[in-house]
């Protein structure tokens, strides 16, 4: 079930990113691409605490990137990683040539 629904969530040419609403590494995350001009429908915020398998998402982001923690940022099938990374990627540049790449700004 959980790796069914994080599967169906995660598109190439979406931004989707798994949170917990009372996460402030998720408030952070969430503030910095709410920032960004994305096209309408290409950036999701999934709350996985309105699901009854929290603790068996969370142990197949530890399966499938070896963190179970939130936020888990994912650009198209790729996972970028959480907060940090993301902060990482945007002070570098990167970030926006990855949503560049997959045609997600406007």
């Amino acid at each position: 079930m959980a790796q069914e629904f994080v599967n169906s969530k995660i598109h190439p040419g979406k931004v989707v990113v798994f949170i917990k609403p009372t996460c402030p590494y998720c408030r952070k995350t969430q503030e910095i691409l709410c920032q960004m001009p994305f096209k309408q429908g290409l950036l999701e915020f999934v709350d996985i605490t309105g699901t009854s398998d929290t603790n068996a998402i969370q142990d197949y982001f530890q399966q499938l990137m070896g963190a179970r923690t939130v936020p888990r940022v994912f650009i198209g099938k790729d996972c970028i990683g959480g907060c940090s990374d993301l902060i990482s990627m945007q002070k570098s540049g990167e970030l926006e040539t990855w949503l560049r790449q997959i045609e997600a700004l406007k």
